[in-house]
């Protein structure tokens, strides 16, 4: 796994390279933010990491140029700065996540091991699949124009399978994503919640959109 650093500050870019490179990433430094924008936007990175002040050119315009350019890398970014506004620009011009200076290490490789687990494209705020429709924003859920009614778990479920349509997901790779540290994978709440969705979903006279895959697992598709 690849990853760029932007960090003007050496002690720092140091230690997170040498760190990283002790888990088996590969990493890229770079100091200025002129240059690292174009690295960013030329390289296909698996996660980047940019410190919000660089010289010539800050975390923020970087962002934007790696989201205009059409690059869907993971972005964290590192500042000293605590503003909630700040923060919640910087998501909207489409960093993944934001983490506050002085941190500790181990937090960091855990936002970069999560925000790499998620799906390659942008996350988009509508999904559709044949007539069934999930709007993320509006919590939404409808069939053929017919609202649906689902529980916040239920709707956390059908997100997540539907943003893999098409994906086999496996009961411990949807507790890990779905469920919090709490989840027990020995339960049957994962196959309840699938009844539940199914039912809801998979109406008479409608073409059947989760599947079961015997020993496997789980996923969302036109086709069984």
């Amino acid at each position: 796994m690849r990853i760029l650093i932007a960090e003007d500050q050496p002690e720092i870019s140091l230690l997170l390279k040498s760190n990283l490179e002790l888990k088996g990433y590969s990493v890229d430094t770079e100091a200025n933010g002129e240059k690292a924008s174009y690295l960013a936007r030329t390289n296909d990175y698996d996660a980047i990491i940019l410190d919000y002040m660089l010289p010539d050119k800050n975390g923020g315009q970087i962002c934007r140029e790696i989201r205009e350019s059409g690059k869907t890398s993971p972005i964290i970014i590192l500042s000293v700065q605590t503003e909630v506004p700040t923060k919640v620009e910087l998501l909207n011009m489409g960093a993944d996540d934001y983490i506050t200076k002085p941190f500790v290490f181990d937090e960091l490789l855990a936002r970069i091991r999560a925000v790499t687990r998620r799906p390659k494209q942008l996350q988009q705020d509508t999904m559709t699949i044949d007539d069934l429709t999930l709007d993320t924003i509006r919590f939404r859920a409808t069939r053929g124009g017919k609202p649906i009614h689902l529980t916040k778990k239920e709707f956390a479920l059908l997100e997540y399978m539907m943003r893999n349509t098409g994906v086999v997901l496996s009961r411990g790779i949807i507790m890990e994503h779905v469920w919090d540290i709490h989840g027990d994978l020995f339960s049957n709440t994962i196959e309840t919640h699938i009844l539940n969705l199914r039912r809801k979903i998979d109406l008479p006279g409608k073409r059947n959109l989760i599947h079961t895959l015997s020993g496997r697992g789980y996923k969302v598709d036109m086709q069984r």
